[in-house]
């Protein structure tokens, strides 16, 4: 495993910073999809070079966290994060650090991060920077804490969040006493933005082990937003579709949680609560169809819902024949 095994856009922005006489390495999630396999998406970068510096270096930079060690430099590959080597001070929002400096080297800079296997590194003669034990958490298949779980979670609450998504993604399961330290820590969810809480949700709605969203609920995180019952079967959301809409509906209509109380564009808002309204159009009986049966006005609007809650259920029904004979016995 090389350096060469990440987009060349990457590779390109890690010569010029170690050509320029800093230390940098491809950390985090990269490296750890490399050890199972799979593609790398995004690419980020640490390295001792400071912020200014990296902006001189790369003029297309964006200043993304210019504050906190971050800038982003587009390449034809993707863009490409750069951070360097920090320490961080006071989480007083549960969500981002107080303040940073650029005073320490890699491993401090990896002893920060929020899981073991997303605090590796990897050098330029193809070894795995691996301090904490990520690379054996890959082996076991399991999602562990950098450290002690409750300061990791006081620090950036969002992080609980991750925890779950990462399992559901990868097909891990929860250390113990990470498990544990989220049930500690549950409450201090309620400062993550309801953009984030979104997102997390969803990616782990949409990921193979969709059921995975049972634990945020189980764990008390997503308490603030609607009070979930508890004990439910989350696990026959795999049976549906891996679609936005048919995913967060069946979510929504398993624990009654009303989508609206998430910041959700209309589009999927509109998907889980008219789902009717994106079947009506697929319907094999169209409205003159419904017309030539002596249906007009509302009545047709009627038909049609009618038609497309059923094929919702049945979609094995959506033929001419099979609805036609829904309707006769319906209007008999």
């Amino acid at each position: 495993m090389t350096w060469g095994d990440l987009h060349t856009g990457a590779a390109d922005c890690l010569e010029i910073l170690t050509t320029a006489g800093h230390r940098a390495y491809p950390v985090g999630g990269c490296i750890r999809d490399l050890l199972l396999g799979r593609a790398p998406g995004d690419v980020d970068l640490c390295t001792s070079a400071h912020p200014e510096r990296v902006m001189a270096l790369f003029p297309r930079a964006v200043p993304t966290g210019l504050r906190h060690g971050t800038v982003t430099v587009p390449t034809e590959t993707g863009n490409v994060e750069i951070t360097t080597f920090r320490r961080e001070e006071g989480y007083s929002d549960s969500r981002h650090p107080d303040g940073v400096s650029f005073d320490v080297g890699l491993r401090e800079d990896l002893s920060r991060r929020d899981f073991t296997v997303n605090a590796m590194a990897l050098s330029g003669d193809g070894e795995v920077m691996d301090p904490f034990g990520g690379r054996e958490d890959l082996e076991k298949r399991i999602i562990r804490c950098v450290g002690v779980p409750d300061r990791r979670f006081s620090e950036d609450a969002l992080r609980m969040l991750r925890g779950v998504r990462f399992a559901s993604q990868l097909g891990f399961t929860l250390e113990g006493e990470t498990a544990a330290a989220m049930d500690r820590n549950a409450f201090r969810v309620e400062k993550v933005s309801r953009e984030r809480i979104k997102g997390e949700m969803e990616k782990t709605l949409l990921s193979p082990r969709p059921g995975m969203v049972g634990l945020m609920v189980e764990a008390g995180l997503l308490d603030h937003l609607y009070p979930f019952p508890r004990g439910l079967d989350y696990f026959g959301l795999e049976a549906l579709p891996p679609v936005r809409e048919d995913r967060w509906r069946g979510f929504c209509v398993l624990t009654g949680f009303p989508i609206s109380a998430l910041p959700v564009e209309r589009k999927l808002r509109r998907g889980v609560e008219r789902p009717e309204e994106a079947v009506i159009p697929t319907l094999a009986l169209k409205p003159r169809d419904l017309m030539e049966l002596g249906l007009e006005g509302p009545a047709i609007s009627e038909a049609q819902r009618k038609l497309a809650f059923h094929v919702l259920e049945c979609p094995g029904d959506n033929t001419t024949e099979k609805l036609r004979k829904m309707l006769e016995v319906g209007t008999g």
